[in-house]
């Protein structure tokens, strides 16, 4: 990959927003944790980005390490790309036509 960073698509951005956002109105130390497993999958699939088994459109799913229930998104172009940070267990696949 040419990149140590991935490029992020901007609803992936506002799907970690959210999911950040409902651990802080909990707890500070939950939402401090979610980034940094967010931030620890994103680290795994920059040094290994095939690890992740195929979902479809291309796309691979990492799913985060620890408690949250939330799968990375990806896709390999010339970089990685993050389409989404999907719950497990709501609407699945509504990331698709991203």
């Amino acid at each position: 990959m040419a990149s140590n960073e991935p490029r992020w698509h901007p609803a992936a951005v506002l799907d970690a927003e959210e999911a950040r956002n409902w651990y802080a109105e909990r707890s500070p130390f939950a939402a401090r944790g979610f980034l940094l497993a967010l931030d620890d999958a994103v680290r795994a699939i920059l040094l290994a980005p095939a690890r992740g088994p195929l979902e479809s459109h291309g796309c691979r799913g990492y799913p985060l390490p620890n408690r949250y229930p939330y799968t990375l998104i990806y896709r390999l172009t010339p970089d990685v790309e993050v389409v989404a940070v999907a719950h497990q267990r709501r609407r699945p696949e509504y990331w698709q036509r991203r």
